[in-house]
């Protein structure tokens, strides 16, 4: 098996970071295909990508340190991500040998091609409706690949590292992520976009992004209720409003889940928020698009098993709820902590941002934001601003957000460090307050979650 990049046909690719989400997954899917892989991380050592590094190895993918002794002639690329700096001894290792280097974007849009893909698209939901969409389709038959951000249980369950996915059809489910660009590189057979809001790039320039990556999809897909896509056009769409195509006539949100309903069909999944249910919708307008039909379509959202760090719920014997979730932008904050406060009157919001530069470019509207949600009975801890490594401007601290914020009317503050979250927290729960940790990009968080939930029912003892 090969794979044309960028006119190149290539048999051997090496991943430099290959323990990342994003280039795991696709150092999976193209193993799976019977492609030489080889790969290096930084944290190759490190306990959080133990399980990603054995599950890789296990795939006879070669995995050995950051320092180019893997990168030999006998490689036909070598894949970045835009993480990567150009003084990295892999690429300078590439550029003597003559190996041509690529960005995953390039693999990707290779893979992408040579498929019937489904591409999702937008500001937050990308993973959850890919997931989603990739749970209905094999639910209903149809035995998709998947190449997505975010881990599915049911994979995990599986042994697998939960990103990936290859099946026996042509249809494929990919993530289009608009953070670098990149996603002007995509033709998809069918592209779904759900929102757009404050995140990596200013609102216009996603917008155009997205007017692109349309114009090179066989079909589109968007949603009628954002105003914002309205510049996108779109063959098909899906919203609440009088005028889509695939109209929910209910949204709702209870304790045990979300639900809609279309065309008298009801569909519902076992998360809660109503952004799930907006998500659902989306969902569920992409699968009849690709011909699921609508009774097994319903026994196929009742069953979705989520994908990890979105509303991972840890029960304590004291009656708190600890959960982990992803939520890292203005929007995605909003969401998270307003399907808890429907659960709970009193939340204890934990968010660390996730890296310097995104803190700096939605610094207005994370403390907007921030200070509109917190009610009278609720508390939030700003930990230190997640460092990935790299060459990074620091000149931003949470404590600097929380300065911003001012008076507040609940309690604010900005934590030195993450030591003594657990015992702080445990200390100021009771009843049947929820804790909720929100953040990206660092894979110690869902640890933090436990320690918290672990500290709490210590304290009970």
């Amino acid at each position: 098996m090969s794979l044309s990049i960028n006119d190149r046909l290539c048999t051997s690719l090496h991943f430099v970071g290959v323990l990342g989400t994003g280039m795991s997954a696709l150092a999976q899917y193209l193993r799976r295909q019977s492609l030489t892989i080889s790969g290096s991380d930084r944290l190759l050592g490190s306990p959080s990508t133990e399980r990603v590094r054995n599950i890789l190895e296990t795939m006879d993918c070669r995995l050995g340190p950051q320092d180019g002794t893997l990168v030999t002639k006998d490689v036909d690329g070598l894949v970045v991500s835009t993480a990567i700096e150009e003084n990295n001894p892999e690429i300078a290792s590439a550029r003597k040998l003559g190996i041509p280097v690529f960005h995953r974007s390039d693999v990707l849009a290779a893979i992408i091609a040579s498929r019937k893909t489904v591409a999702v698209a937008g500001t937050s939901g990308k993973s959850t409706v890919a997931a989603l969409i990739f749970h209905c389709l094999r639910e209903c038959g149809f035995d998709p690949s998947i190449i997505t951000g975010a881990n599915l249980n049911t994979l995990v369950n599986e042994g697998l590292v939960g990103n990936a996915w290859t099946g026996e059809s042509d249809l494929l489910v990919v993530e289009a992520d608009e953070s670098d660009g990149s996603l002007v590189k995509y033709h998809p057979y069918l592209s779904v976009f759900l929102n757009v809001s404050l995140d990596h790039k200013p609102i216009p320039v996603v917008v155009d992004l997205f007017k692109t990556l349309a114009g090179q999809s066989t079909a589109t897909l968007v949603n009628a209720d954002d105003p914002r896509l309205c510049a996108i056009g779109g063959q098909r769409t899906f919203g609440y409003s009088h005028n889509a195509d695939y109209r929910a006539t209910s949204l709702d949100s209870r304790k045990e889940g979300a639900g809609i309903e279309m065309s008298g069909v009801s569909y519902r999944v076992p998360y809660p928020g109503l952004y799930m249910a907006w998500n659902l919708l989306a969902a569920v307008a992409a699968c009849r698009e690709m011909g699921c039909a609508p009774p097994h379509l319903r026994r196929a959202t009742g069953v979705y098993g989520g994908i990890q760090r979105r509303f991972d719920t840890i029960t304590t014997s004291t009656g708190v709820t600890v959960i982990d979730d992803f939520a890292h932008n203005p929007e995605k904050i909003r969401a998270a902590v307003s399907a808890v406060q429907n659960l709970s009157n009193r939340v204890i919001m934990l968010f660390q941002p996730h890296g310097f530069g995104p803190t700096k470019f939605m610094r207005e509207e994370l403390v907007k934001t921030l200070k509109e949600i917190i009610r009278p009975t609720d508390a939030l801890f700003l930990l230190p601003v997640y460092y990935a490594g790299g060459t990074a401007d620091k000149s931003i601290s949470s404590q600097d957000l929380v300065r911003d914020i001012g008076r507040s009317p609940g309690y604010v503050a900005a934590p030195a460090g993450r030591e003594e979250i657990p015992a702080l927290v445990a200390e100021m729960t009771k009843g049947n307050d929820i804790v909720i940790s929100m953040g990206a990009r660092d894979p110690s968080l869902p640890e933090l979650a436990r320690k918290i939930a672990d500290a709490i029912d210590m304290r009970k003892k």
